[in-house]
């Protein structure tokens, strides 16, 4: 088997490594926290209902079958390297708004199965942001390092990722990849953690903070600089992992050999007592970091177009 890469390099044995596995109970809220304290994250497995994640992936991949992107069957997920979607569909926005909006989706994203991991993670109720960011990933892509606490800054500062994997996504099929110890990364967090996003907070300025220091040289230069590594693991389908908005985070390049597209989402949870009037992501139609809704994310383009 090859060794994992990451921005079409391979990474060296010594900078690799695998997420842990939690092995306590998912309704101990509290050592699921501690957890998160101490690694940035919390990697459950079989917490989700297989069948019903199976059913969301073969839903989205229908409607991608449906615009020429993949080949049937549908939920195998492999790529056909063509598209139809701008020939069929007038608005790109409100198609991949109605993707993400699917009820099988849904079901998983907002279903009990991850509100009763975060509802006990939290120790309080916990309510998913309406948007959600779905991501067919394709041979060839990954996503640059970031950290999510610039994008969620300006309302509650509690918010978490989940990442849902929608079936077995295997280290070469390109899944979510975390630096190790990247919590505790303290001269990337203060200056993103101090900085005023409610007088400063347009998107240029969110992407920057964001990305622009982990990405000034390449992921493997940057384990190395930082004397850590580059953490993933083969996910299955079920498994869930949470993580907090200073977790340095990005994803394998997908390398499948049949060309199979990696399908996760981000779904992004806060305790139900924080403020949800922030229009980016609540409400019938948020409008996301850039306003311009599903439109402007990368998963709206067509699968046979560079992100």
């Amino acid at each position: 088997m090859t060794r994992p890469q990451i921005q079409q390099a391979e990474i060296p044995a010594e900078l690799f490594g695998h997420l842990l596995v939690y092995s306590g109970d998912p309704a101990d809220g509290t050592a699921m926290r501690r957890h998160i304290e101490d690694d940035g994250y919390v990697l459950l497995r079989n917490v989700l209902d297989r069948d019903e994640v199976l059913a969301a992936r073969e839903e989205v991949f229908l409607r991608l079958e449906e615009v020429g992107e993949v080949v049937s069957p549908a939920i195998d997920g492999i790529a056909s390297g063509e598209s139809h979607r701008r020939e069929l569909i007038r608005d790109l926005n409100t198609f991949w708004e109605s993707v993400n909006g699917g009820p099988a989706l849904r079901r998983v994203t907002h279903g009990s199965r991850v509100r009763r991991v975060m509802n006990e993670f939290f120790g309080e109720l916990s309510r998913p942001h309406d948007l959600v960011y779905l991501r067919p990933a394709v041979v060839g892509r990954s996503t640059r390092l970031h950290y999510d606490f610039p994008f969620f800054a300006r309302r509650s500062f509690r918010i978490h990722t989940t990442w849902i994997p929608f079936g077995d996504v295997p280290i070469g099929d390109g899944p979510l990849m975390i630096v190790e110890g990247s919590n505790r990364f303290s001269d990337l967090i203060d200056p993103i953690r101090n900085h005023d996003y409610e007088k400063s907070h347009s998107d240029e300025v969110i992407q920057r903070s964001a990305y622009e220091i982990p990405n000034s040289t390449d992921p493997i230069t940057f384990a190395r600089m930082r004397k850590t590594r580059l953490l993933s693991a083969d996910f299955q389908c079920g498994d869930l992992i949470v993580f907090g908005g200073f977790t340095l985070h990005g994803s394998l390049d997908n390398c499948s050999s049949v060309g199979r597209v990696r399908l996760s989402c981000d779904v992004r949870y806060q305790p139900a007592t924080d403020p949800f009037d922030d229009e980016r992501y609540f409400g019938i139609r948020p409008v996301g970091s850039n306003g311009g809704g599903y439109g402007d994310m990368k998963g709206a383009r067509p699968l046979t177009e560079p992100w």
